[in-house]
């Protein structure tokens, strides 16, 4: 295997797997448009045990190591989730400029290798 077929499936490659991070982006979407989800994550989850858990760590009967934790652990699931959440989102972005790129490349090697066949 020459040098560019290599590169032609280390594109290919990369193109499959920015297809797979733009459908991720395109799935948490829609999660976040239906109102299931929004009841349950983004209201339920994000916001109101947050805040339920954030006022449970103040609380005076709360003050105990183990109870301390316990809201740490749950405030720390709540901002792991949400991060990855942004973290699909943004993946999603970078894969839709990179596919672009990648494809150009992939057209231009593709091209080559056919000049470069004709040339032998």
């Amino acid at each position: 295997m020459n040098a560019k077929t290599q590169q032609i499936e280390q594109i290919e490659l990369s193109i499959e797997n920015a297809k797979k991070r733009i459908d991720d982006a395109a799935a948490l979407d829609r999660l976040y448009k239906s109102p299931d989800f929004k009841q349950i994550f983004l209201d339920g989850y994000f916001r109101d045990e947050a805040s339920r858990t954030v006022l449970l760590k103040a609380d005076p009967n709360m003050q105990g190591k183990r109870e301390q934790k316990d809201c740490n652990n749950v405030i720390l699931a709540i901002g792991m989730l949400r991060q990855y959440f942004a973290k699909v989102f943004t993946m999603g972005t970078m894969a839709e400029s990179a596919i672009e790129a990648d494809r150009e490349t992939h057209q231009q090697l593709l091209t080559e290798d056919v000049e470069d066949e004709g040339n032998e």
